[in-house]
């Protein structure tokens, strides 16, 4: 496969979507089975011995010239936020294939798994890693109680699906699994503003994720007085502006208010419940973990002060994490070999590598991203950065081959 047969590729992945004329595929959504459909057709054509595991990864296997052989990992995640660009996630996976299909069915002495994560982003259920916690063999049972909009539980996704959520026991990782590398788009600013084409993720911030519900009183907007309301909305409002003004002071930090939940959502009705989401980022654990405290102390704060009632419920706690040494230098001289500058960044979007990473050497490579744009439509990158990745991504089999031999 070429660049340009990858980045065509992404592309028509993309109209596999719950939501026609944009981007939208959520954990074991119906696009997700023409996801699967599709790259399993690429994973079959270039050898590789293809299934869905029971968390809904889609595995291709790609054997080794020795029955014994370790295994090597390459991947990332198929689903999508709400109205997402083509490239977020399935990139990685697009470019595992391409680069197995690459070999030309030559063997190495390892084998290769290419992976398409079935959940990274949370947005069904609020809870992200799905995929990559079932793989470490890290997914909390009581994950599968979580339940969307719908009310419809991940449990009962897996068995929609046709799957088997007794199975996921099977879904862990290979004993005899060396490592893992994950290509993927910045998502941010400095690879184009430096006009590089490639950087090697040094280090994933760590990140905080809740879930703050306002719960106030809904009633009549004519004729409550000002004085006599419980508004919900209002009181988040303040809030939001307090998480806005702490990531704003403390260096580093980002801090998001990403999502609102308003009811009963009429326009002649005070708002008697809010649900909000919190995210809270930093490459530093213990100011992240001081962040967030203060965050959801201000939000209780804020609901005594205006007769509120404030629930705070954590949904992740993921320190920061440093990819491997070894790899991450393995990969550093790949760059190298193939005539590219070698830049060192730190990744501040979240990424399956960061879950795998305790219970394997992990690397990634970024892409850049041109003009920054990401969880987006407008979301692209340039096919001679596509061939750079690629390029690279043969080096660094080839030097994995050699160390193996």
């Amino acid at each position: 496969m070429t660049a340009a047969d990858v980045v065509a590729c992404c592309r028509e992945l993309a109209a596999c979507t719950e939501e026609p004329g944009v981007t939208t595929r959520t954990f074991l959504s119906p696009p997700m089975r023409d996801v699967h459909a599709r790259l399993t057709r690429l994973m079959e054509a270039a050898g590789m011995d293809v299934h869905v595991d029971a968390a809904g990864n889609l595995r291709g296997l790609y054997p080794s010239t020795r029955a014994d052989a370790w295994r090597f990992l390459i991947g990332s995640h198929l689903d999508t936020v709400r109205h997402a660009g083509a490239f977020d996630g399935i990139l990685g996976v697009v470019l595992g294939v391409a680069l197995v299909r690459r070999l030309q069915g030559r063997r190495l002495p390892l084998a290769v798994e290419v992976i398409g994560f079935s959940e990274e982003e949370g947005v069904r259920f609020g809870i992200p890693f799905i995929g990559s916690r079932a793989l470490q063999g890290t997914l909390d049972p009581a994950v599968l109680e979580y339940r969307d909009a719908a009310g419809c539980s991940v449990r009962d996704a897996i068995v929609a699906y046709g799957l088997d959520p007794g199975a996921l026991p099977d879904a862990v990782m290979a004993d005899r699994t060396a490592g893992y590398l994950e290509f993927h788009i910045e998502q941010g600013p400095a690879l184009d503003a430096q006009q590089l084409p490639l950087g090697v993720v040094s280090a994933i911030v760590g990140q905080s994720r809740f879930r703050v519900d306002f719960e106030g009183s809904a009633n009549h907007a004519g004729t409550t007085p000002m004085a006599s309301r419980r508004d919900a909305l209002a009181a988040a409002a303040e809030w939001i502006a307090r998480v806005e003004r702490e990531a704003t002071q403390v260096p580093g930090l980002v801090a998001t208010v990403g999502r609102l939940d308003v009811l009963p959502g009429a326009a002649n009705v005070i708002p008697g419940e809010c649900r909000a989401t919190l995210d809270v980022r930093h490459a530093v654990d213990a100011v992240r973990k001081k962040s967030a405290a203060a965050l959801t102390d201000a939000a209780r704060e804020i609901g005594i002060r205006r007769g509120l009632h404030v629930y705070v419920y954590p949904q992740l706690d993921q320190a920061a994490v440093g990819m491997d040494p070894p790899l991450r230098e393995r990969l550093e001289r790949a760059v190298g070999q193939c005539g590219y500058p070698i830049h060192v960044m730190a990744s501040g979007a979240g990424h399956d590598a960061m879950v795998l990473a305790a219970e394997l050497p992990v690397a990634m490579l970024f892409l850049r991203t041109p003009g920054g744009v990401s969880h987006h439509p407008d979301e692209t990158v340039r096919e001679e950065d596509v061939e750079a990745a690629l390029r690279v991504g043969d080096a660094f089999l080839a030097d994995l081959a050699q160390a193996a031999s």
